[in-house]
């Protein structure tokens, strides 16, 4: 389950329906019902934040995020796009990240799932993490 108040329009989640499990992308939200319309390869649909489950940072979720992936020399993971870089301590290893855009550089950041990067990411660059292809 995703709290209402993390998710934004654009974040990508899991949504569950009938036992069945689909990634797909927050497109609008209604506050006074507390529902969250997700849009996956099948349709569009409101869901209940108790249906939504947060995607794990992994570097498949990197590499969907279209991340360009440096492995240092001392094994530290450096992920990029455009200006904005995030570093873990090794590969596979997401328990831990800094980030970083320009002069603004975060720390341990809570970030543990694609859609509280996503977040993070909008409050940095101003513009919306999406799987676009970063020039």
């Amino acid at each position: 389950m995703i709290k209402f108040s993390e998710l934004k329009q654009g974040d990508y989640v899991i949504a569950e329906y009938e036992g069945s499990r689909r990634e797909g992308e927050v497109v609008r939200l209604n506050g006074d019902e507390k529902q969250v319309c997700v849009e996956t390869e099948v349709q569009e649909f409101w869901y209940e934040p108790d249906d939504l489950y947060p995607i794990p940072m992994s570097d498949e979720a990197m590499k969907n995020l279209n991340f360009s992936k440096e492995i240092m020399p001392d094994g530290v993971v450096k992920y990029k796009k455009g200006s904005f870089r995030m570093v873990i301590p090794k590969e596979g290893d997401f328990s831990v990240v800094e980030m970083w855009y320009r002069e603004d550089r975060r720390d341990h950041p809570d970030v543990h799932y694609v859609h509280q990067l996503q977040n993070h990411y909008l409050q940095m660059t101003k513009v919306h993490l999406t799987k676009e292809v970063m020039a």
